[in-house]
């Protein structure tokens, strides 16, 4: 998930050359971070063996990784000081290559969740500050051509990341398909010594800023659906391989195609969404969950083959990945003159939610099984609906408030 960050980042930019190389090269730096974030979806079941836990602990890998880049997004900038920027991001995928090899040759369960709570810091810093950076890469006008290519990097990773460790983790093990960042990442730090130019700091973030604009009840109430939307969607998501085996009984190569599946219907939806965005952006903050809740509910339908869950999925998959598109237009629509501490404290929001919903659907799946995760993620997406709802009667009265004091002078 990106940061949003202010607009007026991109100034910085238009003083020098363009730097595609840097834009390209963070590009594939958010490839790795999210090919290695939720990787573990896809390979619960064989980690879960070769570490002699259960399938819900080995999900929380997706747990301890959220839970460090909540504190990491919240507290980086504060800690960086006045280190260059390019530094910063090379530290960070420096870190992340360590990651890659601490949890492909982990001896035991401890040494993994310290693998990826590695990869937890980097999540947090790396989105906290990659869009911010892109724009200061080019000039002001190739700003959105830019974030474009950032972005990209994002949705190729979100199509292929749980198919390719399916795959990988067949062909060669978990451990291989998760070493299988590092080289990658090794691409991605030599590239960046290369392309990136020195960045010295612009500021730094305010934590009391956050904590002020959650004070405002359309803010606050947002967040709210927001932290429910994302418990809600990993509650389930996180535990898809364990389902598909033990309630569809698929083999790995039949998981590896609905991933894939649902990778490219939510490469479609993030495509797709902006048109209903501008035709009513409340309303399909609303449906979307709406229909999510649906789709978990019917995925434990008894007798619906894998044919029907594939089709399922692949729904899931359209509003899942389309949905973080709409909360960023959200915040950028509700605080336009803060848009990058909203932005930050959206990451923090939905890394906490995320982490959450994955502790609470392995608890539910380890002690209730698919049937009591699934349920949990339908009501939790009902709630998130609800409170989307809610938003957007709260956003209606805040314009009415900005607006009163014109009308009042005509």
């Amino acid at each position: 998930m990106q940061p949003m960050s202010s607009p007026t980042s991109g100034a910085a930019g238009a003083a020098r050359a363009p730097s595609w190389g840097g834009v390209f090269a963070l590009s594939l730096g958010a490839f790795a971070l999210i090919a290695s974030e939720f990787m573990p979806v896809s390979l619960l079941t064989p980690i879960a063996a070769d570490l002699h836990i259960t399938e819900g602990q080995a999900g929380q890998a997706i747990s301890v990784s959220g839970a460090f880049a909540v504190l990491t997004s919240l507290f980086i900038s504060v800690l960086a000081g006045d280190l260059d920027r390019k530094r910063l991001l090379l530290g960070l995928t420096g870190v992340m290559m360590l990651s890659g090899a601490v949890v492909a040759l982990a001896p035991n369960y401890e040494i993994f969740m310290l693998g990826r709570a590695l990869i937890g810091i980097v999540i947090g810093g790396f989105w906290s500050m990659s869009a911010a950076t892109a724009m200061r890469l080019v000039p002001e006008d190739k700003v959105p051509r830019a974030l474009a290519i950032l972005n990209g990097g994002n949705a190729l990773a979100t199509v292929v990341a749980a198919p390719l460790g399916s795959f990988l983790g067949g062909l060669i093990g978990w451990r291989g398909a998760f070493f299988f960042v590092v080289p990658v990442a090794a691409i991605v730090l030599v590239w960046q010594m290369a392309s990136l130019p020195a960045m010295q700091a612009q500021g730094r973030t305010n934590i009391g800023g956050i904590f002020r604009v959650l004070r405002r009840p359309v803010v606050a109430s947002g967040m709210a659906a927001l932290s429910l939307f994302f418990m809600g969607q990993f509650a389930l998501f996180t535990y898809l391989r364990p389902f598909l085996e033990t309630v569809a009984h698929v083999d790995v190569a039949t998981l590896s195609l609905l991933l894939l599946a649902m990778g490219v219907t939510g490469f479609i939806g993030t495509s797709l969404i902006g048109r209903f965005l501008q035709g009513g952006l409340y309303r399909t903050l609303t449906v979307i969950p709406l229909l999510m809740a649906l789709i978990a509910a019917a995925l434990l339908l008894p007798g619906g083959g894998v044919a029907m869950i594939a089709v399922l999925l692949g729904l899931w998959g359209l509003f899942a990945t389309s949905a973080p598109v709409g909360w960023w237009t959200w915040v950028a629509r509700t605080l336009p003159d803060e848009a990058e501490i909203g932005g930050g404290l959206m990451v923090a929001v939905a890394q906490l939610a995320i982490t959450a919903g994955a502790v609470v659907g392995g608890i539910l799946f380890d002690t209730s099984g698919p049937v009591a995760t699934f349920g949990s993620s339908a009501g939790l997406l009902l709630a998130a609906a609800l409170l989307a709802a809610l938003t957007a009667r709260q956003g209606m009265r805040q314009v009415e408030r900005q607006a009163a004091p014109a009308l009042r002078a005509g």
